[in-house]
């Protein structure tokens, strides 16, 4: 940077200078620079230091046309994996790498093919940092707001602003000056250059205040030297990028400029003053100042906060760009130091050191996380050590366990983790499956470790660990297998994939007769006035994504911590052991040791049920999120309903347990363990879910828990007492007694705006009382015998129509990065226990169906047969307005006097058999003459289906319809209870065949049923394309894809970068064309398939640059 001397003599020559610039010298110069600025759009497929994954767009511009050099920031390049393209004024595209990002400073060079340009004519923009001066007038060329070509106007005010501070825990400059110019720049701008009116580059825009129309913009002077460095690399050893090394030198210090006023009051001498004074340049204010030292940094222990800089190897420095050079050309050797503390002067010898060694350049991906060596940039912003185990991005398996991004690894599986060799070393030795402790600390927490325990992936979901590097002559990051192919991470993967299974069907199930064989983040605050970097991020308006977005809230279901318990442990005991005051004792003594006494206050029932209660854990791989789940983690309360040596059941509700491919939790309320479980049934109607879990696995708890007795019958009535049993977090019993008000209130849920589980022909049971809207539970009889499932229900309420104020600026953030205007609430209700009951006698006494893996043994899975219909009641006085006969009206009144209601067609699922069939406001009368009134007549008819041994599988129906009557045949569909089985990650997408809440929207695509986008990931090529979820992919390259398998085939033939045509319908029937490039290095095509046979899913890779299966 010029001295201040040289500023007054150049801002007086600025000053005749632009009182002579017209508006055509304006135009000319423009007109050179205009074609010579690219719109950069950047992906960052991985998170990695400072940047979390994304997709974005900045600015940038040709400064060696030659070689293929285009300036930008150093935040827009990326410290990590980046995948970009510049298109230029004439709409040219081109693929850019990167070349160098410098380790502090806010710039960074993209290379490109300058053969690639073929229609457009431009120049290099020359870089003049001696021409910046204060009240120079200036031109900001770029991509601002969203737009391709923005020039904004300013003029030059301040040339020794202090480096802008966009975050604590973020990209931050540091030890150089700013330019500070009231030009408005906003998003997208970041990388323009800053031009004069002879069309050369005086600065590089970097930052705005979002406060005020103030910009930032970072000198040349250092961008300078390393494109002169890069250009002699280049001259001497050819056009290799991997040749190109830009020595930068390091102390570990963070300086700032203070005024000899400020330094006077630290305790500078006046004779040192008085000397810098004399030697530095006319108009010299102040000198360095130590502001922060990185522990265990060259300079740690040996200089100070506060301490005052005077020399360096003998020279007088008051400027950062005197400092910086000094230190660029020491690396490696040391350099003397003359500092004031407190008024004594010093003199140190430090050893400089190279700044790249201490800039990342790998990190380990496992399980979703990317974890690598401490960077400077955070070492600096958390006052840790260089190179410890960082947590970039905490993925899946360290975020099921609460470990949040930031962290910084200290020990895991009881080892201590100095490097990110140490941990690599640690998961080689473990199992998938295991659970290890971990500790971490966080650095606004810095002196308390965490421990918690982490559990190693073990369903396979996820590549086996990858350590990726840096190519510097590629400008990718290549990945390798980070452990051996024989460690027990890897092998433990492809016997559990193979595992055996017992060949023979299993023989109806008693509780007598047991069988032989057996998913926290911390919000990113800014300072100094809302300053940002100007890369307008993209944000999805119309799709479901995953991940750990920092900018939608994630959702979570809790149980109400604050229900007040009002028992202790209760006794385990058949109901006549505790009505006779006597204990049936398990025969361990650990297990014995918690029969503890009665409590006086708990009611019989609370203490019958307890030994079957169970609290769910239940967490979602954020990369397998089918189905339109809405969140990672839930929690629910359950209870046993079947228990023998070899299998446990538990009923649960959907709301707990939305999808098979989740990672499942059982804690017992009778016995202290935790255990893993697999769903084993989801029914495709009714809001309930069964889960399986090995006795074996409980230990001497096995003979403490038991399953409860389910009561089906009688059916619930209007006034009946009822008692509501549930657990609290702390996994006490907790109960009341309540009085059912309504037994048969039929569901309505709307569709939610990304289709998700929704219950649909149910009713459920109302109470007078409950626990709220989060406590999930049972009901029970005063003898403790089930007769309901307290279950949660999901659904969503329009914002507009919510009676609770919100203020403007969380409505605000909802409408802008939210996927709908809707937000998720849910309700709770009872499930009679019927229902329930009949699918566990279908699995305990064999019923024919598919067969299952469940705890090493073949088990048959009942199919469920249904009428695809959504229907809803209506009453019989309100039917008779729409022209149903007396007849009929007494008819069905006088089968069921309570309800007095007739069903009526919502709507057909889309590809069911009944589609066609029958129609919007159907009146269903009755079934082979029987007269229906509620959806328990029809799924009795549908069962008397499947026990005829003649059976088509049709329905003789009586259907009321625009005023007649009409006798209509309809078809009955036959779904299992796996729910979804099979998706493909393409792209960044998540693709599944439509699921069953998709369906019963009532439409498919016309052009073929297609495959169904659920969900996408940050930094793929979906982000940066706008292939967003709720849309139907029909066709790729031309070719149809009405299926998963179908559209493997087409997607298996596409190559490496190359551009994709493809056509989706969305959701609201709108038809759409986009295209979109492969990227097969950081976004392989691979498929997750469940086999029942074996009860695992199975990753398989589909296309990658090199293809391997997992």
């Amino acid at each position: 940077m010029e001295s201040p001397a040289k500023e007054e003599v150049a801002g007086e020559l600025a000053m005749e200078i632009e009182s002579s610039v017209t508006a055509e010298d304006w135009r000319r110069a423009l007109s050179r620079v205009v074609p010579a600025v690219a719109v950069l759009r950047t992906t960052a497929p991985r998170a990695f230091d400072t940047e979390v994954a994304g997709a974005s767009y900045a600015t940038g511009f040709v400064v060696d046309k030659a070689r293929g050099i285009i300036l930008t920031n150093r935040h827009v390049v990326k410290p990590g994996p980046v995948v970009a393209e510049a298109m230029f004024v004439n709409r040219e595209e081109i693929p850019v790498y990167p070349l160098y990002r410098d380790p502090v400073h806010d710039f960074g060079f993209f290379r490109y093919d300058p053969g690639a340009i073929k229609f457009l004519k431009y120049d290099e923009i020359p870089l003049d940092p001696e021409a910046a001066s204060v009240g120079l007038e200036i031109r900001v060329v770029g991509n601002d707001s969203g737009e391709k070509v923005s020039i904004l106007a300013g003029t030059l005010a301040r040339l020794d602003r202090e480096a802008p501070y966009y975050k604590k825990d973020g990209y931050n400059d540091f030890n150089t000056f700013y330019m500070q110019a009231a030009s408005g720049t906003k998003g997208g701008s970041s990388g323009s250059p800053v031009v004069d009116c002879q069309g050369r580059a005086v600065a590089l825009n970097a930052g705005s205040k979002s406060s005020s129309a103030s910009a930032f913009f970072l000198p040349l002077d250092r961008v300078v030297r390393a494109l002169n460095l890069i250009r002699d690399c280049w001259d001497a050893f050819g056009i290799k990028s991997e040749s190109v090394y830009i020595p930068r030198g390091t102390l570990q210090v963070t300086f700032q400029h203070k005024g000899f006023e400020e330094t006077r009051r630290l305790g500078l001498g006046n004779e040192t003053e008085q000397m810098v004074r004399l030697v530095s340049p006319a108009g010299e204010t102040g000198m360095l100042v130590v502001d922060s030292v990185v522990p265990e940094g060259p300079a740690h222990k040996h200089l100070e906060p506060g301490d005052v800089l005077v020399r360096m190897n003998g020279e007088v420095v008051t400027q950062f760009l005197t400092m910086e050079t000094l230190l660029d050309d020491s690396v490696g050797r040391e350099i003397d130091l003359q500092i004031e503390r407190g008024g004594t002067p010093l003199i140190l010898k430090l050893e400089v050191e190279d700044l790249h060694s201490i800039t990342p350049n790998h990190f380990l991906e496992v399980s979703g996380a990317v974890i690598h060596p401490l960077s400077y940039q955070q070492a600096r912003n958390f006052r840790f050590k260089c190179g410890l185990v960082y947590v970039a991005d905490a993925g899946y398996m360290l975020s099921r366990a609460s470990v949040p991004r930031h962290s910084i690894i200290k020990k895991f599986a009881g080892e201590d983790i100095e490097s990110l060799d140490d941990l690599i070393a640690v998961i080689s030795k473990l199992s998938r499956g295991a659970r290890v402790p971990l500790e971490y600390v966080k650095y606004t927490d810095r002196y308390r470790n965490k421990s918690v325990l982490v559990t190693v992936d073990q369903h396979g979901w996820y590549a086996p660990p990858q350590l990726y590097t840096r190519n510097d002559a590629t400008g990718l990051w290549n990945a390798k297998l980070a452990i051996p192919l024989e460690s027990p991470f890897v092998v433990s993967a492809h016997h559990a994939g193979h595992m055996e299974a017992n060949s023979n069907s299993v023989s109806p199930l008693t509780e007598s007769s047991p069988m032989d064989l057996k998913c926290q983040h911390e919000s990113e605050n800014t300072a100094d006035g809302c300053i940002k970097m100007q890369t307008d991020e993209e944000v999805a308006v119309d799709g479901c994504h995953s991940g750990e977005d920092s900018l939608v809230e994630k959702k979570r279901r809790r149980v109400d911590e604050e229900i007040a318990s009002e028992g202790t442990i209760s006794p385990f005991g058949d109901l006549d052991d505790i009505k006779g005051g006597a204990l049936r004792h398990p025969s361990s003594v650990e297990s014995n040791d918690l029969a503890q006494t009665i409590s006086s206050n708990a009611s019989l029932a609370e203490q019958v049920i307890e030994p079957a209660l169970v609290m769910f854990e239940v967490h979602v791989p954020p990369i397998c999120m089918l189905d339109g789940v809405h969140s990672q983690h839930f929690f629910g309360t359950g209870v046993i309903i079947h228990h023998s040596d070899s299998l446990g059941l538990v009923a649960v509700d959907r709301n707990t347990v939305a999808v098979s491919i989740s990672d499942i939790m059982l804690s017992f309320a009778a016995y202290p363990i935790e255990i893993p479980a697999e769903v084993v049934f989801l029914h495709p109607v009714h809001n309930f879910a069964l889960v399986a879990y090995d006795p074996s696995a409980l230990g001497a708890g096995a003979s403490v828990i038991r399953a409860a007795k389910l009561l089906p019958e009688p059916a619930l009535r209007r006034g009946d007492s009822v008692y509501l049993v549930g657990l609290s977090r702390s996994l006490q019993a907790t109960s009341r007694k309540s009085t059912v008000t309504n037994p048969c209130t039929a569901v309505n849920i709307g569709s939610a705006d990304c289709p998700r589980y929704r219950a649909i022909n149910m009713e459920v049971i109302e109470l007078d009382t409950d626990f709220g809207s989060s406590f999930s539970g049972i009901l029970t009889d005063e003898q403790g015998r089930v007769q309901a499932l307290w279950a949660s229900f999901s659904t969503q309420e329009h914002l507009l129509k919510r009676k609770k104020k919100r203020t403007k600026r969380w409505l605000t953030r909802k409408l802008k990065y939210g996927s709908s205007t809707s937000e998720d609430h849910q309700f709770v209700r009872g499930i009679p226990i019927y229902a329930i009951s009949k699918v566990l006698e279908k699995i305990i006494s064999g019923t024919p169906g598919p067969f299952r893996l469940v705890n090493g043994i073949r088990r048959p899975m009942p199919f469920v047969r249904l009428l695809e219909v959504e229907l809803y009641p209506t009453l019989l006085s309100k039917a008779r307005g729409y022209g149903l006969s007396d007849s009929w009206v007494q008819a069905l009144a006088k089968k069921d006097p309570v309800r007095r209601q007739v069903l009526r067609v919502k709507g057909c699922l889309a590809g069911s058999k009944a589609e066609n069939l029958l129609e919007q406001g159907d009146m269903i009368l009755a079934i082979n003459k029987e007269p229906i009134t509620c959806f328990l007549d029809i799924e009795n008819a549908c069962q008397k289906l499947d026990q005829s041994i003649d059976s088509d599988g049709v329905l003789n129906m009586t259907i009321f319809r625009q005023g007649k009557e009409i006798d209509i045949i309809v078809g009955t569909d036959v779904r299992d209870g796996n729910g979804s089985t099979r998706m493909v990650n393409w792209c960044g997408s998540i693709i599944q065949d439509p699921h069953s809440a998709v369906r019963a929207l009532g439409f498919l695509p016309e052009e073929g049923h297609g495959v169904y986008v659920a969900r996408w990931c940050h930094g793929s090529p979906v982000h940066r394309y706008g292939l967003y979820a709720l849309q139907w992919i029909v066709e790729v390259n031309g070719q149809p894809t009405p299926d998963l398998e179908s559209f493997i085939q087409v997607v298996k033939g596409l190559e490496d970068r190359e551009f994709v045509r493809v056509k989706t319908v969305h959701l609201n029937g709108k038809p759409r064309v986009l295209t979109l490039k492969q990227d097969l290095h950081y976004w392989p095509t691979w498929e997750l398939t469940f086999e029942p046979e074996t009860d695992m899913w199975h990753r398989r890779t589909i296309k990658a640059l090199q293809p391997t299966e997992v």
